[in-house]
């Protein structure tokens, strides 16, 4: 999760933000280059007290400037295609799960179990335990197996809400009335954090999203007494 004072992306725990993080890192650096090089030019024309007639009328440098943008803009094009159509690809998914956003909490069910959802709002301040973060944690955890597809059909009851974990690579709207879908692939155990990122009324703050990744056998049997306990 995020820590204070950083700067960069949380680490990726899926391989589809592993490819986010990659992009990032090569559009910024193009971005870097570019930037150099406009601000050597503006001060070598700046300090510079000859001027090249070549320069202020060279067919050649006009080619440059206009067949080099494009090249660049492909080269950002192109991996940022490729990782939009891997977003939204459904590779057979073993666990489909329905979440419903609500003023001011989330629901999940496991549409692949006959009886198996809970409303999952957020820890109060003062009835959190050492350990626990403020705003982040949730009275039921949104619980997966690690290297499954994962399939999370989104929706809202009420207002737009937008499910959101940074650290897997997720955002997608809630929308009354529309189904929205996204998956992901949870690449090693961990507790991710998440938040509500459409402002939807006064306790908009206050709708924690928590991702619970676990080993296959350990989420069988975390299920199983979910449905014994309904």
């Amino acid at each position: 999760m995020a820590h204070p004072s950083q700067l960069g992306f949380q680490d990726a725990a899926s391989p589809l933000m592993e490819e986010l993080l990659h992009f990032h890192d090569h559009a910024l650096m193009i971005v870097i280059l570019i930037s150099t090089m406009v601000l050597y030019i503006i001060a070598a024309m700046v300090t510079a007290k000859l001027t090249d007639k070549l320069v202020l009328d060279s067919q050649e440098i006009e080619i440059i400037w206009t067949v080099l943008p494009a090249v660049i803009l492909i080269l950002i094009a192109l991996p940022s295609l490729r990782i939009l159509y891997l977003m939204d690809e459904i590779n057979d998914p073993h666990l489909t799960i329905k979440a419903m956003g609500h003023q001011w909490y989330w629901s999940y069910e496991y549409t692949d179990y006959e009886d198996l959802g809970f409303d999952s709002y957020m820890i109060p301040t003062q009835d959190l335990t050492p350990g626990q973060f403020r705003l982040l944690e949730a009275d039921h955890r949104m619980v997966i197996p690690v290297e499954s597809p994962i399939r999370v059909l989104i929706s809202a009851e009420d207002v737009l809400h937008s499910w959101a974990v940074p650290s897997l690579g997720v955002k997608v709207d809630a929308v009354p009335g529309r189904l929205n879908q996204a998956t992901f692939i949870v690449s090693r155990p961990g507790v991710f954090y998440g938040q509500c990122s459409e402002i939807c009324g006064a306790n908009h703050s206050f709708m924690p999203i928590v991702v619970e990744a676990v080993p296959l056998e350990h989420f069988e049997n975390w299920s199983s007494l979910m449905i014994e306990d309904a």
